[in-house]
């Protein structure tokens, strides 16, 4: 009994010292005791990270600084007194706690060539458009199954429906407090509701991994 006890520890021990090893080969970490996680994009394991060049710079279209307002215009950090706003570390811990567990949901309110051209891993994609368009009853009562909600006596029910974290391309953009608003507007609870509201852009701005889809293909854009 004492050997096998003896044995567990030091298979512990060396896997915690390998670990170990592993984390200690990013130089840029997400948070001290966060080198990265993984999470599932559509059947693809996707590990999310920061690029660990530091001579890094944006150069896409999320570099730019100044863009009209309107529409273009700040957001303040709250859509609704009732939604919490998080920023880029929350999203992170929602990956790994809420969507690995399938308590969550990240949804990435931007129009669909928006979303097929990059987004941020595991996100789905639900522009903000679709609750504007007046859908029909069918189409609203489909949509909010998927989140978690149920039909009863002709009424939804949202008491086990999911978490949701919602983001557009960034504090500039109003698409995903559109979406946001007419979420609660439909009944879905807004303390179910988070708010990221640095979006695209502040996800990008801090080298996290993207994922870019071309059919059924995923790409992880950045690697170590």
């Amino acid at each position: 009994m004492r050997i096998v006890v003896t044995l567990v520890l030091l298979v512990g021990l060396a896997f915690g010292a390998t670990k170990k090893k592993e984390d200690e080969i990013y130089l840029v970490k997400i948070t001290p005791d966060i080198p990265y996680v993984y999470v599932d994009h559509k059947g693809v394991k996707v590990k999310v990270m920061r690029i660990q060049d530091t001579n890094h710079l944006l150069t896409d279209d999320y570099s730019k600084t100044s863009r009209p307002c309107p529409p273009f215009c700040i957001h303040p950090i709250k859509v609704d007194k009732r939604v919490k706003t998080v920023a880029t570390v929350e999203v992170v811990k929602f990956m790994r706690d809420k969507v690995n567990s399938g308590k969550g949901i990240i949804i990435d309110a931007r129009l669909p060539k928006w979303y097929y051209a990059e987004t941020i891993p595991s996100a789905i994609n639900v522009p903000f458009t679709f609750l504007e368009s007046n859908p029909s009853k069918e189409k609203i009562v489909a949509f909010f199954k998927l989140l978690g909600a149920k039909e009863k006596n002709g009424k939804l029910d949202f008491s086990n429906a999911k978490e949701l974290l919602i983001f557009c391309n960034g504090v500039w953009c109003d698409q995903s407090p559109r979406l946001i608003r007419n979420l609660i507007k439909y009944g879905y609870p807004a303390d179910k509701i988070l708010y990221y509201r640095n979006g695209m852009q502040g996800w990008k701005l801090l080298g996290l991994t993207t994922v870019v889809e071309k059919g059924n293909f995923i790409k992880n854009s950045q690697t170590k």
